[in-house]
């Protein structure tokens, strides 16, 4: 197991929160170690994974959770997100690990019991059969648990699991969390989780699009749009705005468009730590390069696009012109908004993500193979799409001798950069539009070209990516 905790270090350290037909490369870009991209070294990276899922590994007896063994449950939940068996054992460990939720714990035990918890998400969503026993097991930390995060997190994961009976039903489930916390209103993680599945229940009507696709934020900063679809498994659809509001376009005068991914690993929810990406309004401040090579597996060759929420350090300037992180209230949050916007609650994901904590969102490719992580091959139009846990990743694709084939992210550098200037800035605006039918299709280009065209007739912008 030691022989992947550079990896799992590598990964968590930046992703918390941290196509070109051509092989292309962005400037100042390093040299990448090739041999890690190779199909033997890949074969080898996967086995080195499903060789630790075996019964002696989950056997909590000879494994207790304890606070010295912290490490070794902390990566070997890692490998069974990557490789999500279905094996009974498995199920049985992960249900006696969740068991600990219903007493008092160290701080260690605490730890592990969350990262259960999220794996837990992941696997009773694509298996309730194999994974029985954890979903009673989330059902009894939803009864008795007096953790409110966790709750939150058991709440989220029998609502989005496929079932119909009221072991899973979103209302019955919310209505014994309020029950259990009547205080849940002043509790961050449980009233954002219990206010999501209000939405879920009696969604908003999606306020006009063309109002948001034709609002600056503020002047002389670029938009990057990120459209979703609820299903996170299919890939989002970007629209790019330059710094004088102008649509960016390419030559042959079509919308630029990269499509995205912002799929969490876990399937967890956008107010959880290592969920999807939230909606709303997120910080563009340039690029952060990948100095070392150790970090290649994790986010591809190219350097990754550096976003901000609210509350998060490390920004200069959230806002142009005021220096430091994004602090003021959610009206303050709203008002960089457009008014029809202001009481869209999904919108305002990434303020209250901010205030849970969570950080270090990036844009970024992958040295891994897509095949990797098992839960990146259940969409076969996202297969090609390594999952991460929380950023927007893109594709990047090597043959089996090691050569990059495709890559996405220098397309996005190049237009950001030719849309905002070496050192851009701007906004990223990420929104889920419904999708009709359940088709599970990419919001389309050409109807968001029929948007786009009705905002520029009120002002005929036009703007080309060379």
């Amino acid at each position: 197991m030691a022989s992947r905790q550079w990896y799992v270090a590598a990964l968590i350290s930046v992703l918390l929160g941290l196509s070109s037909s051509q092989p292309a490369r962005a400037q100042n870009t390093p040299a990448y170690p090739r041999e890690l991209a190779t199909a033997s070294a890949r074969q080898q990276q996967r086995q080195q994974q499903e060789r630790q899922i075996r019964p002696e590994s989950y056997d909590l007896r000879s494994n207790p959770v304890t606070d010295a063994n912290e490490g070794y449950w902390r990566n070997l939940l890692w490998t069974t997100a990557v490789v999500e068996p279905q094996e009974p054992y498995v199920a049985e460990a992960l249900s006696g690990i969740l068991s600990l939720a219903l007493r008092p714990v160290s701080a260690g035990q605490a730890r592990t019991v969350t990262a259960a918890l999220r794996v837990a998400n992941q696997l009773y969503q694509k298996d309730p059969q194999t994974y029985a026993p954890v979903g009673a097991q989330l059902r009894q930390i939803i009864n008795w648990s007096p953790k409110s995060d966790w709750v939150a997190l058991a709440l989220s994961a029998l609502a989005d699991a496929p079932c119909q009976d009221a072991f899973c039903n979103p209302a019955a489930l919310a209505a014994t969390a309020r029950q259990r916390f009547p205080n849940w209103a002043n509790d961050l993680a449980l009233q954002t989780t219990l206010r999501d599945l209000d939405q879920q229940i009696r969604p908003q009507p999606l306020p006009p699009l063309a109002d948001l696709l034709a609002y600056q934020i503020a002047p002389g900063e670029l938009q990057l749009y990120v459209l979703c679809r609820p299903n996170r498994a299919v890939a989002c659809t970007t629209l790019l705005k330059d710094r004088t509001g102008q649509f960016v376009r390419d030559n042959n005068n079509q919308l630029w468009s990269v499509p995205l991914l912002t799929r969490s690993l876990h399937d967890l929810r956008w107010n959880f730590t290592r969920g999807n990406t939230p909606l709303g309004i997120h910080r563009i401040e340039s690029t952060v390069e990948r100095t070392d090579p150790k970090f290649f597996r994790a986010f591809g060759q190219f350097p990754l696009v550096q976003l901000f929420v609210p509350f998060e350090n490390g920004v200069k300037a959230f806002l142009p012109g005021q220096p430091g992180a994004f602090t003021g209230s959610l009206q303050a949050y709203t008002a960089l908004l457009p008014p029809s916007w202001r009481n869209y609650s999904p919108i305002q994901q990434s303020y209250w993500a901010g205030r849970l904590g969570r950080s270090l969102f990036r844009i970024h490719g992958t040295g891994d193979a897509p095949s990797f992580f098992s839960g990146s091959q259940r969409n076969l139009d996202t297969r090609d799409w390594s999952l991460a846990i929380g950023c927007l990743s893109v594709r990047e694709l090597y043959d089996e001798t090691g050569a990059l084939q495709q890559a996405d992210m220098p397309r996005i550098l190049n237009a950001l950069a030719q849309a905002g200037g070496t050192n851009f800035t701007g906004y990223l605006i990420a929104v889920e539009l419904p999708d009709a039918g359940s088709s599970n299709q990419p919001v389309s280009l050409n109807d968001l070209a029929t948007v786009v065209a009705h905002v520029e007739n009120q002002r005929n912008p036009v703007s080309f990516v060379k």
